[in-house]
């Protein structure tokens, strides 16, 4: 099955299934060297007039050091039979494994990003804004003392979303 570019307004899901419950993969790199990692957490939205990602990534994740050195990212989604797939990927680095061997992905090359042959939806993003959280603009203390213990604080990217790839049926 091949992808093919559709309208982002044609697409129906919700994100807190898609994302939470499902993850996605963002990864960002060339075709030479690239590295993709699990997220569970982000966003799709509308902003500054434009239609919008947001992913977080820790500057300790390999895949960081590819998203600061490049101006694009892809997010992909997948079926369910994938987590497992996707659960290796969040919890190795491709530092030290070869993620795509491991898991049997099958990396596509966008002119911008790379993406993956088994998803079924792929977001193609151009980044707009970064930036690392800043503890200090927490409103809930408690978020900063469950999630941040370490204080390794995620950067947020928001990216334009520039091409939604679709898996033909």
């Amino acid at each position: 099955m091949n992808f093919k570019e559709i309208d982002i307004k044609s697409l129906s899901f919700n994100p807190f299934t898609l994302i939470g419950d499902e993850w996605m993969l963002i990864s960002a790199g060339e075709e030479s060297k690239f590295n993709t990692m699990t997220a569970s957490w982000g966003g799709v939205g509308v902003l500054w007039k434009k239609p919008v990602t947001f992913c977080f990534v820790r500057p300790q994740r390999y895949t960081f050091e590819f998203m600061e050195n490049n101006d694009y990212y892809s997010l992909s989604f997948f079926d369910p039979d994938m987590k497992p797939a996707l659960s290796f990927c969040g919890t190795n680095s491709g530092k030290d494994v070869d993620k795509i061997k491991a898991t049997g992905l099958i990396p596509k090359f966008d002119a911008q990003a790379p993406y993956f042959e088994q998803a079924k939806t792929v977001f193609i993003c151009r980044k707009l804004y970064n930036q690392f959280i800043l503890p200090d603009l927490f409103l809930d203390a408690s978020i900063e003392k469950d999630v941040y213990p370490q204080k390794d604080y995620h950067r947020v990217y928001v990216g334009e979303i520039v091409k939604v790839l679709k898996k033909d049926d």
